[in-house]
């Protein structure tokens, strides 16, 4: 049976319903913002044609990272290709890697060699040249000179050649701590002359290479040359050593790349700061007695150019005269003689005979002057 409908009037009122509790969410938490990622600025490689005609002020502001080198296509290409060929001439399976860094080097126990820069761009060579009076390198000559040296410590590191014991006793240990400076001995006949500066003499493992590179270079006929030397007994060693390598593969092949060019953030203003830093000269306090000797306070001289006016005329081709004939670095040789101009300036000196003899007895006084500093230990060469 069916519920009936009761009319509206006759219907009982019920109590009206409570509302149903409606549940409320709890407020959605703030928000915390994520910190900002720092992303390391990417580096934009600037190629050749973007800063080869910039001015010196605007290129000392790249960072080295920034340059966009490479030794292919470079003129350092066909040099590290004749080295190789080189190499390969002596029966040698070694060749060596080659990377861009800030200067040259082989790292210790790598197989490897870094060069600098600036050879690998005319621009960079030109700027190098501004900054340091030279370009160490810069002519095929000098940088197979420098290329020959390093591939003797890269061979030295691939076949771990310095735990010979005749390598010892030949060249001396490679433990010797490296000298900050050293003072060469230009007349010893015990090492063989290769790179400026008696370089042989400055630690066993440079004694290595640079006998290496002697022995290497097809030009050098080093029978001949060091005949009645006792440096011809490293140089026949190195000779049947290089004979038991031939057609072996070295020990170590791994291609390490230390401070390539890409990773050295400094400015080229920053790295020639500490370039000229390094190869700075302890210079001595007093040219005056030199001075004296040569120009002249003298009231009777009043009406002659100054000597400082005189040595800042001639200054470079004065330098390159005592640098061909000393071996030193230019821009050691150039403090020097920046010295010497400033203090003739302090002492009011003119010149008291010719120009043309002044120039050629300044010329020899600084060629004395720098060869008494090296022999004696006050002025070193920096390595």
């Amino acid at each position: 049976m069916s519920e009936r409908e009761t009319p509206d009037l006759e219907r009982e009122e019920s109590p009206p319903a409570t509302p149903p509790e409606v549940e409320v969410p709890p407020p959605a938490p703030t928000p915390v913002l994520a910190a900002p990622v720092r992303r390391p600025r990417r580096r934009r490689l600037r190629p050749a044609s973007e800063w080869a005609s910039w001015d010196d002020e605007q290129l000392l502001g790249l960072r080295l990272c920034d340059l966009d080198l490479r030794i292919e296509g470079s003129e350092l290409e066909p040099r590290v290709v004749q080295l190789d060929s080189e190499l390969a001439a002596r029966g040698l399976e070694f060749r060596p890697h080659c990377w861009l860094s800030d200067e040259w080097f082989t790292p210790d126990g790598v197989p490897g060699i870094a060069i600098p820069f600036y050879l690998a761009h005319p621009r960079l060579a030109r700027l190098e040249l501004h900054q340091m009076f030279e370009v160490e390198g810069g002519t095929q000559e000098w940088c197979m000179k420098i290329l020959r040296h390093e591939v003797g410590h890269a061979i030295e590191n691939a076949f771990h050649l310095r735990r010979r014991p005749r390598r010892k006793e030949l060249f001396g240990s490679t433990r010797v701590a490296y000298p900050e400076f050293y003072s060469p001995r230009p007349y010893s006949k015990s090492f063989v002359i290769h790179l400026d500066a008696w370089y042989a003499q400055s630690h066993p493992d440079e004694d290595f290479a640079e006998t290496f590179a002697v022995w290497l270079n097809p030009d050098s006929k080093w029978r001949e040359r060091y005949q009645g030397w006792p440096a011809l007994k490293k140089l026949e060693y190195m000779d049947e050593l290089m004979g038991k390598l031939a057609g072996r593969k070295p020990l170590i092949e791994r291609q390490d790349r230390v401070d390539p060019l890409p990773a050295i953030k400094r400015t080229l203003k920053q790295h020639y700061d500490q370039k000229r830093a390094h190869y700075g000269v302890n210079r001595p306090e007093f040219y005056d007695r030199d001075l004296r000797r040569l120009f002249s306070d003298s009231p009777a001289h009043v009406q002659l150019p100054t000597a400082a006016s005189f040595l800042a005329r001639y200054r470079r081709e004065i330098r390159l005269l005592v640098a061909r004939w000393t071996n030193e670095y230019q821009y050691t040789i150039d403090q020097v003689l920046g010295d010497m101009i400033t203090r003739s300036r302090e002492l009011n000196l003119r010149l008291a005979t010719s120009p043309d003899q002044a120039k050629r007895e300044f010329a020899v006084l600084l060629t004395v002057q720098t060869m008494n500093y090296l022999h004696s230990g006050r002025h070193r060469v920096a390595l």
